[in-house]
């Protein structure tokens, strides 16, 4: 059994870190297709930030607390839910709700942890594998032997695709800011890209350009990415970090035949995240339990200074994933 109330973190009101707060609310009832998850850990991404900012509001019928990975135990179950039982350890994608002690989500949307991991390891994976699988794999097409380029290369989404890139055979540059951040790039094999000392630019010219971008700064990065990109090649667009607004030249869209898309994973419908949680399962996680994509985090926070984890993650010096310790690993 499970209590009728759980402790929580809400946002008071749109603002700084200080607006996330200890609240106690109701513990979930899971509906029809939903498992109700007790949180061990949660994963801390941009966009619990955005959420907190007041930029990147829930959908309708999410939880308004922050929180969008998570991992746990299966404690109840709604009607037409035939995957999983009672008492299963599980990662899971959720609309939102992740920063409590419970979390109700679609059934489809978990998985089991992989292979030789932890529940904390665990927490670090949904929201990380669903974006960068549907987005480097399925709408961005990368094959083996292509050249990928990832900006941000030491956040959690940048070591992920880094990683995966790597997995399929392809050629992994990636951007990061500081000599400790790029040596984390070059030990998981990906060429780094100083870009306070370096133009990718020039640096992907040089090697014939990109065959695929993946970019969560935007901004002036869209021009800069249309010119490293190699003819026919593909930007994925996936954030907005210096803004989503750009004057562009789309004559070199046309000479090079470009393709430029994004995505946003938190809108996406019920079936198209079961649809990527199937390819991960089938596709990434041997990946994982073999060791080929590893898990790196960077620090960890108790569910109540979930401030001081927000810091961290605004301070941009984090190299991999921030979590939450909810309950923590059993024993």
């Amino acid at each position: 059994m499970f209590p009728d109330a759980m402790n929580a973190i809400e946002i008071a009101d749109p603002g700084d870190a200080t607006m996330l707060r200890p609240t106690t609310r109701p513990v979930p009832v899971p509906r029809h297709d939903q498992i109700l998850i007790r949180v061990a850990w949660a994963g801390v991404n941009r966009p619990d930030v955005l959420q907190r900012q007041g930029l990147y509001a829930p959908p309708a019928d999410a939880s308004d607390l922050p929180g969008l990975e998570v991992s746990g135990e299966i404690v109840g179950m709604g009607v037409g839910v035939t995957r999983w039982r009672k008492g299963e350890q599980v990662c899971a994608l959720v609309p939102g709700g992740g920063y409590a002690e419970y979390v109700a989500c679609n059934g489809d949307h978990a998985l089991r942890i992989p292979y030789g991991l932890t529940m904390r390891e665990g927490a670090c994976l949904p929201e990380t594998a669903f974006t960068v699988w549907s987005n480097v794999v399925t709408r961005g097409r990368l094959a083996g032997g292509e050249r990928f380029l990832v900006h941000g290369g030491t956040s959690g989404i940048g070591m992920m695709a880094v990683q995966v890139a790597r997995g399929l055979g392809a050629r992994v540059f990636a951007t990061a800011g500081s000599d400790e951040k790029c040596a984390a790039i070059a030990a998981l094999g990906a060429t780094p890209i100083n870009y306070r000392d370096a133009d990718f630019v020039k640096v992907l010219e040089a090697e014939g350009g990109a065959d695929l971008i993946l970019d969560m700064v935007g901004g002036g990065y869209i021009p800069r990415n249309v010119r490293a990109l190699a003819d026919d090649g593909r930007l994925v667009m996936i954030a907005f970090l210096d803004g989503p607004k750009v004057e562009l030249n789309f004559a070199q869209v046309m000479v090079k035949r470009l393709t430029l898309t994004g995505s946003t994973l938190r809108p996406q419908s019920d079936a198209a995240k079961a649809e990527i949680a199937e390819a991960l399962r089938k596709r990434l996680w041997p990946m994982i339990s073999a060791g080929t994509v590893k898990v790196a985090i960077d620090s960890e926070f108790d569910l109540n200074d979930a401030p001081n984890a927000h810091r961290r993650m605004e301070s941009s010096q984090h190299i991999g994933k921030i979590v939450l310790k909810v309950a923590g690993d059993p024993g």
